[in-house]
């Protein structure tokens, strides 16, 4: 039993990571510019993020789900801004050339970590999602259940990270194959991706 629900957490976390987004975008640009391990912090932050936001909704943490959700159009425009922010940012910077990216700066990694952390948990609707694929797997009243959930919630982060792992080192390979030139477009490209993707944001609440 328990192995099935961390096997459900992960291909639940595989699919929650997946589609590409704004994460995805700085997953991949930074793992071009900067190297494997500054894409995989990148993914790294949006897994934990999707963890937290995995247990709030399957550990019945309706305290904090509700602060959340009550206030989700001030955290997502706080999200918004920081993504406008990015995209502005890296659509002017200029590649970095292989000797600085081969050796990217511990606070760097936690910077790209911490960047992706706090841009995927401004998001506060995912928990409602969470509920219903939670719901959907066979869990619904976890205050009886805490177990189950929790291996679920485990799985998530490891599916999750997976994912970034498996894209991380796909673009780390790429990265060997491109030049400079390239890069600067993969720069301006992404920076004008991340800007789509706020307005974009922001017609939903509007």
């Amino acid at each position: 039993m328990e192995l099935s629900f961390i096997i459900k957490g992960i291909i639940i976390g595989l699919s929650v990571a997946a589609p590409v987004g704004p994460i995805g975008i700085l997953c991949i640009r930074r793992g071009l510019n900067k190297g494997f391990w500054s894409g995989f912090s990148t993914g790294l932050g949006a897994a934990t993020a999707d963890a937290f936001y995995g247990a709030i909704a399957g550990l019945g943490l309706t305290l904090i789900s509700g602060f959340l959700i009550g206030y989700k159009i001030l955290i997502q425009s706080i999200g918004i801004a920081f993504l406008i922010y990015l995209g502005i940012r890296i659509f002017f910077e200029k590649p970095k050339t292989k000797e600085i990216s081969q050796n990217v700066s511990n606070r760097g990694l936690i910077l790209d970590y911490l960047s992706s952390l706090g841009l995927t948990i401004t998001n506060p609707t995912t928990i409602i999602s969470f509920v219903a694929i939670f719901a959907g797997v066979g869990i619904v009243n976890t205050s009886e259940n805490y177990t189950n959930a929790s291996i679920l919630i485990l799985g998530v982060f490891l599916g999750s990270t997976l994912w970034w792992l498996i894209l991380s080192s796909l673009v780390g390979y790429l990265k060997r194959q491109i030049g400079d030139n390239i890069l600067n477009w993969v720069n301006r490209v992404s920076g004008i991706i991340l800007i789509l993707f706020a307005i974009g944001l922001i017609i939903r609440l509007l």
